[in-house]
């Protein structure tokens, strides 16, 4: 084979099982799924589980999300009539900030695909960082708390490493 043409030699695809990631439970009310992380882009994969009432941390994305509703409902607190359900897609735009809550009377779990460029800067009510998730962060914590849950999170797909 030419240098040319093992340069030009397509990459094969990477495959993970539904279920090769575990969801691991971060609180009472979320547990996440990570399936994809890229250091080098800034990319983060997830699925997440969010029970009746939930409400994240409001926040400011600084890339841009794309989420699909699998399960359940939810909504931004800024945009309460604007409610995400089984197969909607959203769009967010970087520098959105928003807080993402689940409705209080919802029968059962809501489940979200996410993949997310970028950080989440969490914000207080005067709008001054109290934190950030990005995807290394992501890829930390999920790690430890699969080793801490006894769960196996060799299957995650990480690039950049």
């Amino acid at each position: 084979m030419s240098q040319a043409s093992a340069v030009m030699a397509p990459k094969p695809a990477e495959h993970i099982g539904i279920e090769d990631t575990p969801f691991v439970t971060v609180s009472e009310k979320v547990a996440l799924q990570l399936l994809q992380v890229d250091l080098t882009q800034g990319l983060w994969v997830l699925r997440a589980r969010f029970q009746p009432g939930y409400e994240i941390e409001t926040h400011r994305h600084t890339g841009p999300v794309f989420a699909v509703t699998e399960k359940g409902r939810w909504f931004y607190r800024e945009y309460p009539d604007v409610v995400n359900s089984p197969g909607s897609y959203l769009f967010e735009p970087a520098g959105s900030v928003h807080t993402l809550t689940t409705p209080k009377d919802q029968v059962g779990e809501t489940v979200v695909w996410f993949a997310i460029y970028g950080a989440n800067l969490n914000l207080d009510d005067k709008g001054n960082i109290t934190g950030v998730l990005d995807a290394p962060t992501v890829l930390g914590l999920y790690r430890a708390l699969c080793a801490g849950q006894k769960l196996d999170s060799s299957k995650v797909i990480v690039h950049g490493a």
